[in-house]
């Protein structure tokens, strides 16, 4: 185990933001996470973990207490599970199954972050979550002190959400196991609609793998999602907010607004969100709000190839993203009536 006093965290994270850590512990092995989860506990110091700091957003004071950094490292395949320790690089961990022929995770190419983050946002994009093919999560069990091994069904999933991000002071994830297919070197059917005509496919449809991959990480890359430490449109936590999701009346509410503002031949995006809702983009949102890409003259903007990502240029501070964020959440909410909510962790700091 590494320890480090009075730790910079701000190049742990993708935005390059954030104050020091009192302390900063590097566990390589599970045994070291557990003791230092339960050190930080004993004691009563406050603790913050961290992955691949894809997710984060710290404050310019940083964080008074202990900093853990999961560095743990395993990728077994059997058959068609797979496991994978919470510090393994996501990313690399997809590119392995696509190198397997096993099919389930490979249109979450290039999301940066570690493997043991991504049960707990419930991570997807281009039609795929991980809810649907994570089997079984590892966690230390901070309540009863112990490893728990939880179901699929049990961690609670719902969109960009689940039992670990409701108590984020409860479990600290340790191992994730997943159920892959094996479709004969193809992908699971395309469900993103944006995929299939990169693909040249119908929605629905299987295409060999490692075109999968690659089209995602294209589409990716064109959007500023792929890390590239010489491309500031990359130093953010990719989605900065969910889509809303909206009750038929809050929808009726909305569309009523986007008809006054844009006129009535204009359609938000909709889409089937559970019995009774509706999901809209959250992108969609803020561009017409007025928020387009590029927008900004600080050291914090929005990125110039995505509406979605707030954006550090170099020289930013937390409190410059936030005076951002701020200013988006209030546009779109005077504009559509719509609060966006924010979908990365924000540590001694709030929208």
């Amino acid at each position: 185990m590494h320890v480090l006093h009075d730790a910079p965290l701000a190049p742990l994270t993708t935005f390059r933001l954030g104050g020091p850590a009192t302390r900063l512990v590097t566990a390589v092995t599970d045994a070291e996470v557990i003791d230092a989860v339960r050190e930080a506990d004993d004691t009563g110091t406050p603790l913050l973990v961290i992955g691949g700091g894809s997710n984060l957003v710290i404050g310019d004071k940083g964080f008074d207490g202990t900093a853990l950094r999961i560095a743990t490292r395993g990728l077994e395949l059997r058959g068609t599970t797979l496991e994978l320790a919470a510090g393994e690089v996501w990313s690399d961990a997809v590119a392995r199954t696509v190198e397997a022929r096993l099919a389930g995770i490979e249109c979450l190419a290039g999301i940066p972050g570690s493997a043991g983050a991504t049960p707990i946002q419930n991570v997807g994009a281009y039609g795929q979550e991980v809810s649907a093919t994570i089997t079984e999560v590892v966690a230390y069990d901070r309540r009863a002190g112990e490893t728990v091994v939880l179901s699929g069904e049990e961690c609670g999933f719902s969109y960009r959400h689940s039992r670990f991000k409701a108590d984020p002071e409860r479990y600290v994830v340790l191992r994730v196991r997943f159920g892959l297919e094996d479709a004969g070197g193809l992908s699971a059917p395309v469900k993103y609609a944006e995929t299939a005509r990169a693909l040249g496919v119908e929605v629905g449809d299987r295409v060999p793998l490692a075109e999968a991959r690659a089209t995602v990480l294209r589409l990716r890359a064109g959007k500023g999602m792929v890390l590239d430490p010489e491309d500031h449109d990359t130093w953010s936590a990719g989605s900065f907010f969910t889509n809303p999701i909206l009750t038929e009346e809050e929808f009726a509410a909305f569309h009523a607004r986007v008809r006054a503002r844009l006129g009535d031949g204009v359609e938000p995006p909709a889409y089937p969100a559970g019995e009774g809702h509706r999901k809209t983009s959250a992108a969609w949102l803020i561009d017409k709000a007025g928020f387009t890409k590029g927008y900004g003259t600080g050291p914090a903007r929005i990125s110039t190839k995505h509406t979605l990502a707030l954006t550090n240029r170099g020289e930013a501070t937390t409190e410059d993203l936030l005076a951002l964020a701020r200013e988006v959440v209030a546009g779109v909410r005077e504009a559509f009536g719509v609060t966006l909510v924010n979908e990365p962790v924000t540590v001694g700091v709030s929208l």
